[in-house]
């Protein structure tokens, strides 16, 4: 088998890439809804992939993997590899599980992640009655992922968060950062507390929280919910778009506080998750498979991670539903440092109509089942999918 095409859609806002062969198999893959700009780097991959085997999916990403970067720039890499998994489990006539080693699991724990209401406020009332809501939605998550101080509007909403420079509202990936107030730190600290109250035992409560703290901030913010008995606290000092690691003082702060410390969302490839692993500077990981580099990069981290004692609970919120095809493949094979993966959504909400092989209702009792169909175990319908497709990328089903 080999490759003979490489195209990449804008779908609804998703960057959507499709591999096709000259045995009439294809294989697709999905990124966040916040990356549209990627369809040049995509196709800029083109060419070294044409004539390879995707079946030799290693071999293959060989190829193109010195071509990705930190998030956002990882993307683009990640998804050719989940689309090269969606053909070799094709053409093998199994899902992509099998082919990474075989299911561990048959459900897989999910978080809210993408299901969210838009808050109103962000005084410790509306983070209680939005924990409340979400508490009461079918789903019946079990872990709920709330977004505080610098990775929501609280940081510029509530008056004197903060010393530093405001960045300004609807700037996603901006790195606002600065010393936090003592108001701000007591006003953070009395939403988690309002929100536990709602949770109490039987939903787990996550935070994401930056980056953009100040290292003595991030470690009084830590030690000062030690008795909320939280999942972890994300991102405190660098993540989402920040293209470096800060292992050294992710540890400093890992070993200052019984809070769980989380990173990793915008961590491109093994190599870069080594320092934080093998030093244990944080005590979860959550990779997202769209931007680390694909679902067996993925995988080796999870494991590699499971030898030093780290949990993971791979990132995944806006990456669609071929998307969750790929996190739900990937997570019934990692160990049992997995906790759970983060659940994402598609927008707008019409994909749900262009997108074949997910069960009608797909969390239960904050679980999902592991898909059995060969390949990711999803596929794209053509006509239904055809008048979401932009002028430029009419030929994509072609």
């Amino acid at each position: 088998m080999k490759i003979t095409d490489l195209k990449c859609a804008i779908i609804g806002n998703h960057p959507v890439v499709r591999i096709c062969t000259d045995e009439g198999i294809d294989g697709l893959g999905q990124a966040e809804f916040h990356k549209p700009f990627l369809k040049p780097h995509v196709l800029t991959l083109r060419e070294p992939l044409l004539g390879a085997d995707p079946t030799d999916v290693e071999r293959t990403m060989l190829r193109i993997r010195q071509r990705g970067a930190f998030k956002p720039f990882g993307s683009a890499v990640s998804i050719i590899e989940m689309a090269l998994w969606d053909i070799a489990g094709k053409a093998a006539n199994l899902p992509v599980y099998k082919l990474l080693g075989g299911k561990v699991r048959d459900r897989i724990r999910v978080y809210n992640g993408g299901i969210r209401f838009p808050m109103t406020g962000y005084e410790p009332e509306d983070y209680a009655e939005d924990v409340r809501r979400l508490m009461a939605r079918p789903e019946g998550f079990t872990m709920l992922k709330q977004p505080i101080s610098f990775h929501c509007p609280m940081r510029s909403e509530v008056p004197g968060f903060h010393y530093g420079e405001p960045a300004g509202p609807g700037l996603h990936g901006i790195l606002e950062r600065g010393k936090v107030t003592e108001r701000g730190l007591r006003h953070t600290i009395a939403c988690i507390e309002a929100m536990k109250e709602v949770t109490g035992d039987r939903v787990g409560l996550a935070l994401d929280c930056g980056p953009g703290w100040m290292f003595p901030d991030a470690l009084r913010f830590a030690r000062g919910v030690e008795h909320l008995d939280l999942l972890w606290l994300e991102d405190l000092l660098s993540g989402d778009y920040t293209p470096w690691v800060d292992a050294d003082l992710y540890r400093d702060l890992t070993t200052s506080t019984s809070t769980p410390i989380h990173t990793g969302e915008q961590i491109y490839l093994r190599q870069n998750f080594r320092s934080l692993i093998e030093s244990r500077a944080v005590d979860v990981l959550g990779p997202d498979p769209a931007d680390i580099g694909g679902l067996a990069e993925l995988k080796w981290v999870a494991e590699h991670a499971d030898l030093h004692g780290i949990l993971f609970a791979p990132h995944g919120t806006a990456n669609g539903l071929i998307g969750l095809a790929a996190l739900i493949q990937v997570c019934a094979t990692l160990p049992a440092n997995f906790l759970a993966f983060e659940y994402p959504i598609a927008e707008p909400a019409w994909w749900s109509d262009i997108v074949e092989g997910l069960p009608e209702t797909i969390v239960r009792d904050g679980f999902v089942d592991v898909l059995e169909a060969p390949g990711l175990g999803v596929t794209l319908n053509p006509e239904a999918a055809k008048p979401h497709l932009r002028e430029e990328d009419a030929g994509f089903f072609a």
